[in-house]
């Protein structure tokens, strides 16, 4: 699986570029670029993609327009998660987050526009695809991975709740948009999405238990955002709960259950070699994944 098939890097910035075109104001025109460029492991349309093409591609509008979608939800979620009223965050991806750089107001917005024009991206595509069904199918996926009441808006709720499992969280916080990644680029190829949906909530748990490792353990310049955030905000945290070394385990489990799960397809075998060449990069030093 070529990694330029897996790489929306070029549609993002179209994306971008048609929302900061004049009459856009320049701050919230600067804003959004900072916000998106230059971008993390791109983790959630890269599944997306690997998904699509696994199962044929016969859509690769659709599978595309739904992976930078994701990316931009994503990082909307970010720039809302950073401000004031949430985590005040002052660093996130090496640099100062936006509110930070920007103010508040313009973050606010930054993160609004974000959200608008990623159903503004898949809206765009129904001109260009043969099969409309397909794309009301997989816009719902994605609202659902970003809306009340399991999508990501609903992680960051409970976080305003005195109380909430653990499990619970990560599901909504992080494991939410990774199935809208799996089963929207299964539903972009005309497959049973459901059958995803074990993968991306597998491997969006682990991607949340393995930031709760690094928030502990990790060291803030090689993170890229500050860590020990967690402890002094009173969130759920893995290793609170179970320890480093039930963490991990826990962590290890849920990536060997997400690629089990990963359904019989033309594509399983890429499929599963890009899911473990990414696992690597969860488990911090001295530690790696033990195959079931």
């Amino acid at each position: 699986m070529a990694n330029e098939l897996l790489d929306c890097e070029h549609n993002l910035r179209v994306a971008i570029k048609k929302a900061t075109e004049s009459p856009c104001p320049p701050q919230l025109a600067q804003a959004l670029e900072y916000a998106v460029f230059p971008g993390g492991a791109r983790v959630r349309p890269k599944l997306c993609l690997a998904v699509a093409l696994a199962t044929g591609n016969d859509e690769p509008m659709l599978a595309m327009s739904a992976a930078v979608a994701i990316e931009m939800l994503h990082c909307a979620s970010l720039v809302h998660d950073d401000l004031p009223c949430f985590d005040d965050a002052t660093q996130r991806r090496g640099k100062p987050s936006v509110h930070a750089s920007f103010g508040e107001r313009i973050a606010v917005l930054t993160g609004d526009t974000l959200i608008v024009s990623a159903f503004e991206q898949l809206a765009r595509c129904g001109f260009q695809i043969s099969d409309a069904r397909r794309l009301a199918t997989v816009t719902q996926l994605v609202t659902r991975g970003v809306g009340a009441p399991q999508g990501i808006c609903a992680g960051q709720a409970w976080e305003c709740e005195p109380s909430v499992d653990t499990a619970t969280y990560h599901q909504c916080k992080t494991g939410a948009l990774f199935v809208a990644a799996t089963c929207a680029g299964a539903a972009a190829a005309g497959e049973d999405y459901q059958q995803w949906l074990p993968l991306g909530s597998a491997i969006g748990q682990a991607y949340q238990v393995a930031d709760d490792i690094q928030d502990c353990v990790g060291v803030s310049a090689q993170m890229g955002k500050p860590s020990g955030r967690d402890a002094l905000l009173g969130r759920p945290n893995a290793v609170h709960e179970l320890g480093l070394e039930g963490a991990i385990t826990l962590l290890n489990n849920l990536l060997n259950d997400g690629i089990a799960s990963i359904p019989q397809c033309a594509g399983r075998d890429l499929l599963v070699s890009l899911v473990e060449k990414q696992s690597e990069r969860f488990f911090p030093s001295g530690y790696k994944r033990c195959a079931a």
